[in-house]
């Protein structure tokens, strides 16, 4: 009996050695002795199987970095590696369907089909760090921007999948780099900066406009 998993790795092997998707939902049942009700069972077309493997990928990473004793202590950059360093330990035994998956994408801003799944349970984790991090003052809340910090973390992940596919380095070690400079960097734009300083004493120069000429500096 055809079930879930059964089929991603069904279908899996199947655009590994063929390269490419089966033409039909017919042939790919047939090819795997079941039928086309089974198939349609679980997933409503082969571009579903890849979202799901996708969303299945991130979901693991989540629940596996979670039962780490240390994980209640991370702070919100912590927990954010956690999850990058992770999430690509995991891929490694996915690797071809991975690049296989990625390079067949169109190239566009916009997120394609495949990935909508995964980016909507990255960032409802993401939500949840940032959420923490601004209670703990770790994170700098700035009008307008923090409600867009996951969406810097989406980018930054995109970027480590396409660094990743070609990287060649052993153990890929240049994505562990990758990982530490682009999450570190990332976290520090979220945090109180300079700018932020610069900033805050620009709106007390607004408010406190007046000062100069009660002190004597106004007049000519």
């Amino acid at each position: 009996m055809a079930t879930i998993e059964s089929i991603q790795k069904a279908y899996m092997d199947f655009v590994l050695t063929e390269g490419q998707q089966p033409k039909s939902v017919y042939i790919f049942a047939k090819k795997n002795k079941m039928s086309e009700e089974e198939f349609y069972r679980f997933f409503g077309s082969f571009n579903a199987i890849e979202q799901n493997i996708w969303t299945g990928f991130a979901l693991k990473t989540i629940a596996e970095i979670k039962t780490q004793e240390v994980w209640s202590q991370y702070s919100a950059r912590e927990k954010a590696l956690s999850f990058f360093y992770s999430f690509f330990e995991l891929l490694k035994s996915s690797r071809s369907f991975v690049v296989y998956s990625i390079r067949k994408q169109p190239k566009s801003f916009l997120t394609p089909q495949t990935f909508t799944g995964i980016k909507d349970v990255f960032e409802n984790f993401c939500n949840d760090l940032i959420v923490e991090g601004l209670e703990s003052n770790e994170l700098s809340e700035r009008k307008f921007f923090s409600n867009r910090y996951k969406d810097a973390l989406w980018v930054q992940l995109v970027f480590v999948l396409n660094f990743w596919i070609n990287d060649n380095s052993t153990g890929f070690e240049k994505t562990d780099e990758a990982i530490e400079r682009g999450i570190n960097v990332t976290f520090d734009l979220f945090q109180r900066s300079p700018i932020d300083n610069l900033f805050e004493y620009g709106k007390f120069l607004a408010k406190n406009g007046g000062l100069k000429e009660k002190m004597g500096f106004g007049s000519n």
